[in-house]
């Protein structure tokens, strides 16, 4: 299942964790992403939505 937001299409981001002694580790972020019921075109739906998008209210939960 693709870690994307429904809404805003917000993905992983990449990048590197440095340490101290400047070792690079690849590394990923992912999005805060909850699942919740909506009603869409009238019908109640489950969809992964990122928290910035619950609080912004582009999401009206069922």
């Amino acid at each position: 299942m693709a870690k994307v937001c429904d809404i805003c299409g917000k993905k992983p981001t990449v990048g590197y964790t440095v340490s101290h002694a400047h070792n690079k580790t690849k590394a990923r972020w992912y999005p805060n992403l909850q699942k919740v019921k909506t009603v869409r075109n009238g019908r109640n739906v489950k969809l992964r939505v990122c928290t910035s998008c619950i609080r912004s209210g582009l999401v009206s939960k069922a």
